[in-house]
């Protein structure tokens, strides 16, 4: 089981005693918001990409959006998002519970400058009714992100749409 997994990994790091299994269903941006009783941009949402043949995480705030000029710029292709049905295959985590930690190998994990603005941010821990509390250095150690990465819009006051 996946949140099995995650609890594992971020009890290597230390972490075990951040992940909460919740009551309710954390699977969207705004369940995991109501049932942790946070804003939604707090929560740290993983999306999941193919950039050529590499799976990629991406994980950026509750109210941040994948800006496509942004994502091409920076990967160099036209970002395409892994059709749900594949994600558990490919990430280890299934739609609902995807998150940065206990993932397969090879897949490379990016943290999204819409994060920065937040101490605290909560991103899932392997199933849909999982979160983790982490400030973002810990988003960081635990993630083991290679880059933080600006390729995200509708965030802040200077892009909002």
């Amino acid at each position: 089981m996946a949140i099995e997994e995650a609890k594992k990994y971020l009890a290597e790091k230390g972490y075990e005693d951040r992940v909460m299994e919740l009551d309710h269903s954390s699977a969207t941006v705004a369940e995991a918001a109501e049932a942790l009783g946070c804003e939604e941009k707090q929560i740290a949402k993983t999306l999941s990409f193919l950039v050529k043949d590499t799976p990629i995480l991406i994980v950026a705030a509750g109210d941040a959006k994948v800006d496509n000029k942004k994502y091409k710029s920076y990967f160099g292709v036209k970002a395409k998002m892994i059709p749900g049905a594949e994600v558990e295959e490919i990430i280890g985590h299934a739609p609902g519970g995807v998150c940065p930690f206990a993932i397969r190998p090879k897949v490379e994990v990016y943290l999204d400058e819409s994060l920065k603005r937040f101490e605290i941010v909560y991103p899932a821990a392997g199933s849909a009714n999982s979160a983790v509390r982490l400030n973002i250095t810990e988003l960081e150690i635990c993630a083991e992100s290679k880059a933080w990465i600006d390729v995200c819009k509708g965030w802040n006051s200077e892009e909002a749409e």
